[in-house]
């Protein structure tokens, strides 16, 4: 079909054609098979990338055929040499099955091709096969590829044409009889005993039934019966010799309706030119098994005989009024046995008109019933040809969102696995395959069956705990090429809000690991410098209040960490930080400069008396704060007399 398709399209091919296919094989599970029009991937290798993308539409199963081609091919189970054949065909092709077949059915399955070919039809066979002795019905078109055409020869019209019967089986041979001596002579003297007596004192005769057909020939009736002229036709009146068909057809019709025997004497009929007188006798068979057959008998009467019994033919006009009586008496019979012919067959005939005209009438009433279902069929075909387009629309906007999800999936470069509430795979993106050993079989596969490559061994104990508790997971794993992921292990809900497997991401969070561990090792080091500083040192935000302060402060104004951190520095001690210009330094002046140096503060401070402070300050960055903090260094300087001034 897509090679005809493809020569239907050339510039030669083009006009209003259309075709139709018929695919029938004695096979039904084949022919079912082939009805579903579905083909193995492997088909690639045998056909055309033009032809797939062209006839064929792939899926995951394979390649199924297009419904513009498959619409045109009727698949049907035939059994060939049994059923009645499809005709009106202008291609057969029947490849390699005559070469199984005896030569009988071959000519018998060549006569019906013949039948079912129209005018000029090709018949196409195998490589082995051949038309055989019917030269006269196919003459050759391609002697190599065994292709021959229908011919319309005298010989063709006449051949004898029988559709297929019942379906053939072995044939039965009879066991052959072991003869014996005695009986063997004594066969075959009954048989030629019976052949002579046909043949010398039985006198001819046929046996016919109602319609008078010949079922049986006794003796040699060509002197009254001759072959027509025409088609071979075995019927007794299309036989009759000249005189003899009025009066067998009345003497028949007689017969069956008196059930008994009819006796035509002295019946005169031309033989070979040549006139011939006979007795013709008409009688039933009897016995269960002779059914409406007839036994015609023909007996031949010697001229001189007939003449005896007959007186002489006078010209008196008495003798002739006689003569032509009987005549008269005979042409009234044969006129009476027409006329109740006649009426019997318009009897017949008006019955058969009531009949038609009550099928008349049912094919009437089935008519209007069909136009019915016709018209219900059509608007059902509508309805369904509606909602296959809402289908063919939705399944447009599945594959397109199909389609989004698996590039966003494989977008956000996030992996991620789909698994069923048995944990089996159902779905997982190309990320996913680093992490654990995934390829495209292992869909349906148990989640416990693969292996994977974190040093964390129970990600299917999460699942499974998250499928009972339906609270997602989330944890930080390792694999074994030592990067970090984010595993987040969630319910996977359906839009019906239905629990239908779980969703395990996993995100690579080694950057974001290696920063916390630098920040963290920053962190200690910051923390470990600031410990060994002798000067006093306290950490502000942006309200100017203390984060953090260190020993040596500490250990210095004589106060403790609950009495220092997240206090304002002015309510800290004695207030005896609560200087005006430091705090517009702090507030207004380091917020533009980002730093402070060398700012002087005289005080007297409990516990130590007066002090002469030197403070520098500047700003410094920490990620989990905004705005930048505020770094303050102390550093007593009572007993120097250095130039100290703010700046």
């Amino acid at each position: 079909m897509m090679a005809l398709t493809e020569c239907l399209e050339q510039p030669k091919g083009k006009g209003d054609w259309t075709v139709q296919m018929y695919a029938t094989d004695l096979d039904k599970e084949a022919i079912d098979k082939a009805r579903q029009g579905v083909f193995q991937i492997n088909i690639a290798a045998e056909v055309s990338p033009e032809r797939l993308r062209r006839f064929f539409i792939q899926d995951e199963h394979g390649y199924t055929i297009k419904k513009d081609i498959r619409q045109r091919i009727v698949f049907a189970p035939h059994h060939i040499l049994a059923d009645p054949p499809f005709t009106k065909l202008d291609l057969l092709c029947c490849r390699n099955l005559l070469i199984y077949l005896k030569a009988e059915w071959q000519k018998k399955l060549l006569t019906t091709f013949h039948y079912a070919l129209n005018r000029g039809g090709i018949l196409f066979l195998g490589p082995a096969e051949t038309v055989g002795g019917l030269g006269d019905l196919y003459s050759p078109l391609d002697n190599r590829w065994k292709i021959f055409a229908r011919k319309e020869s005298p010989a063709g019209l006449c051949a004898a044409m029988e559709l297929p019967g019942p379906r053939p089986g072995p044939e039965l041979v009879p066991a052959p009889r072991t003869p014996t001596s005695a009986s063997a002579p004594r066969g075959d003297v009954a048989d030629s005993a019976q052949r002579i007596l046909l043949d010398t004192f039985v006198p001819p005769a046929v046996v016919i039934n109602a319609q008078g057909d010949i079922v049986y020939i006794v003796g040699r009736t060509g002197k009254y019966l001759e072959p027509a002229s025409g088609k071979s036709n075995q019927n007794v009146f299309a036989m009759a010799r000249e005189g003899l068909r009025p009066e067998l057809g009345l003497a028949i019709r007689n017969a069956i309706r008196r059930k008994a025997s009819v006796t035509v004497n002295h019946l005169r009929i031309k033989t070979n030119g040549h006139d011939a007188v006979i007795n013709l006798t008409v009688r039933p068979l009897d016995g269960p098994k002779a059914g409406d057959l007839l036994l015609v008998v023909f007996e031949e009467v010697e001229p001189a005989a007939a003449a005896g019994k007959r007186p002489a033919l006078s010209l008196r006009p008495s003798v002739l009024a006689k003569g032509l009586e009987k005549e008269l008496r005979q042409t009234k019979a044969h006129l009476q046995s027409t006329v109740e012919q006649m009426e019997a067959a318009q009897e017949e005939l008006k019955a058969a008109n009531e009949e038609m005209q009550s099928n008349n009438e049912e094919l009437q009433s089935t008519n209007e019933e069909l136009t019915t279902s016709k018209e219900e069929l059509q608007s059902l075909n509508e309805e369904m040809t509606t909602v296959n387009a809402e289908l063919q629309t939705k399944l447009d906007e599945l594959s397109q969102v199909n389609n989004d999800m698996r590039n966003l999936l494989n977008g956000i470069a996030v992996a991620t696995v789909f698994a069923d509430n048995d944990l089996h795979i159902k779905r997982f993106t190309d990320q996913a395959t680093r992490i654990i050993n995934l390829i495209p079989a292992d869909v349906g596969r148990p989640l416990s069956h693969l292996a994977t490559n974190l040093k964390h061994p129970h990600l299917l104990d999460d699942a499974s705990e998250v499928l009972r508790t339906l609270v997602f997971k989330e944890a930080q794993v390792q694999t074994n090429d030592d990067r970090w992921h984010l595993m987040r292990i969630l319910p996977y809900r359906t839009a019906d809000n239905v629990i239908d497997g779980v969703v395990i991401t996993f995100t690579d969070v080694t950057q974001l690991k290696q920063l916390e561990t630098s920040l963290q090792e920053a962190r200690l080091f910051a923390e470990g410098i600031i410990a060994t500083v002798r000067e006093p040192l306290v950490v502000l935000d942006a309200d100017l209040r203390i984060v953090s302060a260190s020993r040596s402060f500490y250990e210095t104004f004589h106060v403790t960490p609950d009495q220092t951190e997240r206090r304002l520095l002015y309510d800290v001690g004695s207030r005896q930080w609560d200087i005006p210009e430091l705090k517009r330094l702090l507030q207004d002046v380091l917020p533009r400069q980002t730093e402070m140096q060398d700012f002087k503060v005289e005080h007297d401070f409990p516990d130590l008396g007066h002090r002469v402070m030197l403070l520098n300050a500047r700003q410094i960055y920490h990620p989990d704060q905004r705005p930048p903090l505020i770094l303050l260094a102390m550093e007593d300087i009572t007993g120097r007399s250095p130039d100290c001034s703010a700046r």
